[in-house]
C-alpha cells in the first residue's frame, strides 16, 4: 500500500465522525459572518438612503461605503485578541465567542432606527454594529479553520473547503433575499421594513450556531499541544515573513468576493439596470461556490494547494479585463450574471485550496493567531475597502472598466504570495 493508502486505512469511523461535526460547528459562524457582510454589500443603495441622507448618490455610496470600510479596520485587532485567545484558552471557546459577538452586531443592524428617526446617531449606530461585526469575525476565519484542520486526520484541504462552501451558502442566500425583495416588494416597501428582513433572519441563525459550538469537542492537536504564553508575540517576531506571505494569498480570494457584492451596486448606477440584475450572478455564484469548493479541495489534496490556486490567479489575470470590456460594451442583465458566474468560478477555484495552504504555513501553537492575523490583513488591504475604491475609481477615472484593473493587480500580488509560499516555505 501507499503512504496516501496507508493514512486513510488509519481513519478510524470516530475521526471521521469529529471531523463531520467540526464541518457543521465551524460553518454556522462562518455561513453568519458573511451572510451579514454580503447582505450589507447588496442592499448599500438602499441603506445609503435610510442612514447617510446627508450624502447623494455617489457621495452617499461613499459613506456607506465608508462605514462598512472602516469596520475592516478593527478587524486585524479582533484578529490579535481572539486568535491568540483561541491558542491559549482553546477553539471552542474562541468560536463560542465569535458567533455571540456576531448575533449582537446582526441584531443591532436589524432594529437601527434610521436617519429619519434618530437623525446622525442612526449612522452612528450602524457604525457600531459593524465594528462589532468586524471584531468577531476578525477571529472567526483563522479559529474556524484551525478547528476544521485539527479534527481532520486526513483530507484536510476537502474539510477546510467548507470555509468556502459555506461562504456560497451565505452568497446564495444573501442573493435571494436581494433579488426577492427588490423583485415583489414596492420601493417604499422595501425601504421601510424590506430590507430588514435579511439581517433579522441572520440574527435568528445566531441563537442555533451557538448552540452547537457549545456542544463541541475541543480539537486533540491543540489539546496535545503545550501553549505558549504570547502567540501574538510569537507570531510577529519569528513567523512575519509567513504573515506576508498568507496575507498576499489571501488578497485575490477576497477582492474576488467583493468584486462580485459590488455588483448590484454597480448594476443600478453605473449601468443603470434594474435592480435586481446583480443578484441573479450572486445567486448562482453562490451555488457555485457550494457545490464546487469541496471538489476543488478534493483536488487540492492530490495535487497540492498551491497549484491550483496558481492555476486560478493566471486566469484571472488573463481574462479580468475582457470580462468588464464585454460588460460595459454589452450591458444586460444576461451579460452581467454570465460575468458573476465566471468569476465565481475563478473565485472557487482560488478559494476553496486557501484555508489549507493558511494552517499549513503556521504550526498549532500560534495556528488560529497566525491564520487570523494574516487573512485579517489581507481581507482589510485587498477586500474591505475594495467596495468604497471600486466606487472612487469610477468616480475619478470616469472609466467603467476601472474594477478589472484592480481585480488584475491584486491577482498578481496573489500571485507573487504563492510563488513565496513554494519557493521560500515549500508548499505544493
Amino acid at each position: 500500500m501507499t503512504s496516501a493508502a496507508l493514512d486513510v486505512a488509519q481513519v478510524t469511523p470516530e475521526q471521521r465522525r469529529r471531523a463531520t461535526k467540526a464541518v457543521v460547528a465551524s460553518s454556522v459562524g462562518n455561513a453568519l459572518e458573511w451572510f451579514d457582510i454580503i447582505v450589507y454589500a447588496s442592499f448599500a443603495v438602499v441603506i445609503s438612503k435610510l442612514f447617510f441622507p446627508e450624502g447623494k448618490g455617489v457621495s452617499g455610496l461613499l459613506l456607506t461605503f465608508g462605514t462598512f470600510a472602516l469596520s475592516y479596520l478593527i478587524r486585524p485587532l479582533g484578529a490579535m485578541v481572539i486568535g491568540s485567545y483561541s491558542d491559549r484558552a482553546g477553539r471552542k471557546n474562541a468560536l463560542t465567542l465569535t458567533i455571540a459577538l456576531m448575533t449582537v452586531g446582526t441584531a443591532m443592524m436589524a432594529f437601527a432606527p434610521t436617519a429619519a428617526s434618530v437623525g446622525t446617531w442612526a449612522g452612528l449606530i450602524i457604525l457600531a454594529s459593524r465594528l462589532l461585526q468586524g471584531f468577531s469575525a476578525g477571529g472567526e476565519f483563522g479559529t474556524s479553520t484551525a478547528f476544521l484542520i485539527e479534527h481532520a486526520s486526513d483530507r484536510k484541504a476537502f474539510y477546510s473547503s467548507w470555509q468556502v462552501a459555506t461562504q456560497g451558502v451565505a452568497m446564495f442566500l444573501a442573493s435571494a433575499f436581494g433579488f426577492g425583495l427588490n423583485t415583489f416588494l414596492s420601493q417604499d416597501s422595501l425601504e421601510s421594513w424590506g430590507w430588514r428582513v435579511p439581517f433579522v433572519f441572520g440574527m435568528l441563525i445566531g441563537p442555533v450556531g451557538l448552540y452547537i459550538r457549545l456542544k463541541i469537542d475541543e480539537t486533540p492537536e491543540f489539546a496535545a499541544t503545550e501553549t505558549i504564553k504570547s502567540p501574538v508575540l510569537t507570531t510577529f517576531a519569528h513567523h512575519l515573513e509567513r504573515v506576508l506571505t498568507a496575507a498576499a494569498t489571501v488578497g485575490f480570494a477576497s477582492i474576488s468576493v467583493y468584486l462580485i457584492l459590488f455588483m448590484p451596486t454597480f448594476a443600478v448606477t453605473n449601468l443603470h439596470l434594474p435592480a435586481y440584475a446583480g443578484y441573479l450572478g450572486g445567486i448562482i455564484s453562490g451555488l457555485v461556490s457550494l457545490v464546487g469548493a469541496p471538489y476543488v479541495g478534493k483536488l487540492a489534496d492530490r495535487v497540492g494547494c498551491v497549484r491550483v490556486m496558481t492555476v486560478a490567479a493566471v486566469v484571472a489575470i488573463v481574462v479580468g479585463w475582457p470580462l468588464f470590456e464585454l460588460l460595459v460594451a454589452s450591458p444586460s442583465v444576461l451579460t452581467l450574471t454570465a460575468v458573476e458566474v465566471v468569476l465565481g468560478v475563478v473565485l472557487t477555484l482560488y478559494f476553496a485550496p486557501l484555508p489549507a495552504l493558511l494552517a499549513q504555513l503556521f504550526p498549532t501553537a500560534i495556528r488560529s493567531t497566525g491564520m487570523s492575523v494574516s487573512y485579517n490583513i489581507g481581507v482589510t488591504i485587498f477586500g474591505g475597502f475594495a467596495p468604497l475604491i471600486l466606487t472612487w475609481l469610477i468616480a475619478s477615472t470616469g472609466s467603467l472598466l476601472a474594477p478589472s484593473y484592480y481585480y488584475v493587480a491584486v491577482a498578481i500580488v496573489s500571485l507573487v504570495g504563492l510563488t513565496l509560499a513554494r519557493r521560500r516555505q515549500g508548499l505544493q
